[in-house]
Order: C-alpha cells, then structure tokens, then sequence
C-alpha cells in the first residue's frame, strides 16, 4: 500500500526557511522520481518541483527556482522540500507525489507565510 506523509509545515514570516519531509512505504522509492506540488488558497494545484530516481536531475517551477531545493535521501525513503526567502505567495498545501503525478496522495502539510 502506497503511503506518503508530508510534515515540517508551519506559519513562518516572510523571508524565514522552512524544510518540508515526506515519509514514503509501500513502493520502491529509490526507483522513483518524486515531486512536490501545491495548492494554494482558491488555485488549483502547481507543480513545484521534481527530482530523479538518483537526486541528481531536479527541475523547478520558475517562481520557485533559487529559492526552494528538493531532496532526497533513498536510504530513508524520504523527500525533502528546503523553503528560502519564503514569500507570502508560498502559502499553500503542500504535497509529495511519484512524479509525474500532480494528485495529491498523502495529507499534506500547511505551509503559511504572513506578516
């Protein structure tokens, strides 16, 4: 059975950092793309970004890119979302998907940037 359960997500102030986790089981995560991916208030949801099987390709979404890295470490099947210089804009659910997946699978985690 496929689980994925993001955590790490919290209200932080603009321009603070945040790491996002997702704890995955039940299919071989090391064999995997993975990506995370968004809905924010009223959106539908976005692709954030996308890493190979390996952690060596990752691909971001414009608005993101410098700012965010997406991770991975295969021997804790775990994938990993760094949030710099977070942006009011930022403020979304945030999911992990097996790429190239954008439904959301797991919980999520609130990600929410305000002053």
């Amino acid at each position: 059975q496929v689980q994925l359960v993001e955590s790490g997500g919290a209200f932080v102030y603009p321009g603070e950092f945040l790491r996002l986790s997702c704890a995955a089981s039940g299919f071989p995560f090391e064999h995997r793309a993975m990506s995370w991916i968004r809905q924010r208030p009223g959106k539908g949801v976005e692709w954030v970004a996308t890493i190979s099987s390996g952690g060596r390709d990752t691909n971001y979404l414009g608005s993101v890119r410098g700012r965010f890295i997406i991770a991975r470490d295969n021997a804790k099947n775990t994938l990993y979302l760094e949030m710099g210089t977070l942006k009011a804009e930022d403020t979304a659910m945030y999911y992990c998907t097996q790429s190239p997946s954008i439904e959301p699978a797991g919980p999520g985690t609130q990600v929410t940037v305000a002053s």
